[in-house]
């Protein structure tokens, strides 16, 4: 099981990226080989399947590089499939309330936290029956990293009772859709945008625990956040990397 909330309670910051498009199960060697801490597998705005993203989660396990599923949707199929095969966590878009979040948890952990259906010989116990399914639903309910996306001026406003669901770990920005609620598309940098990013990330800090942001192009968008506290990030995604990468070298042959 993954050890990303021992680091994150330990002070450590952790940097991933997305998978929104590469459907080979070898891209989890390839970021971990990049140094990345963890991956986020995009089920939101991508394309995968439940067999490829359980192809890339059974590679991922065997290497000890956490795998987080985007889901659509908090529905009991999806939650409980991504959960079997293996996914280290979920992170839910465009949470809004309390009551969603409670959803979330109900669906991804195991009674007394939760009532996520058992089922041990799958990909998350790597075919095995624990000799106490006890108590590893209870180091799986420990273990599991539940991330609330916050993407409208509702999410932010609702934040704090987000985060006081118990079995909620993180408040994390998709700033695309949070600024495009705002009317300000793209625009992460205006100060709305920025007062209500702050807003997350001090509901997170009052309560001991976690937030992130997403952002793409250059390191230096992040950084400003992880020394404002943010510490369960994402730079970039698997397209915009190969692209990025191929542009300048491209740019520097041809210059």
């Amino acid at each position: 099981m993954s050890n990303l909330k021992t680091r994150l309670k330990n002070g450590g910051q952790i940097i991933g990226t997305m998978v929104t498009m590469v459907d080979h199960a070898d891209i989890a060697k390839v970021m971990k080989a990049c140094g990345f801490d963890y991956m986020v597998i995009d089920n939101e705005h991508g394309t995968f399947d439940y067999s490829v993203a359980a192809r890339i989660c059974s590679v991922a396990r065997a290497i000890d590089m956490p795998a987080i599923i985007r889901i659509p949707e908090a529905r009991r199929e999806i939650v409980l499939k991504y959960m079997d095969m293996g996914a280290d966590g979920i992170m839910l878009p465009n949470c809004e309330s309390a009551e969603t979040a409670k959803l979330l948890v109900e669906l991804a952990k195991y009674a007394p936290a939760g009532n996520r259906g058992v089922s041990m010989l799958r990909g998350h116990t790597g075919y095995m029956t624990p000799a106490s399914v006890t108590e590893y639903m209870q180091a799986a309910n420990e273990q599991t990293l539940i991330m609330c996306q916050i993407e409208s001026p509702s999410g932010v406003d609702n934040a704090g009772a987000i985060l006081d669901v118990e079995g909620v770990d993180a408040c994390f920005i998709g700033p695309n859709d949070l600024s495009q609620s705002y009317g300000l598309m793209g625009q992460f940098t205006h100060p709305t945008v920025t007062g209500a990013i702050e807003k997350v990330i001090e509901a997170a800090r009052a309560r001991g625990k976690f937030s992130g942001i997403h952002l793409s192009g250059s390191p230096d968008t992040l950084k400003p956040w992880m020394e404002k506290g943010m510490t369960l990030n994402l730079w970039s995604n698997d397209i915009a990397l190969m692209m990025g990468s191929a542009r300048e070298g491209l740019a520097k042959l041809r210059g």
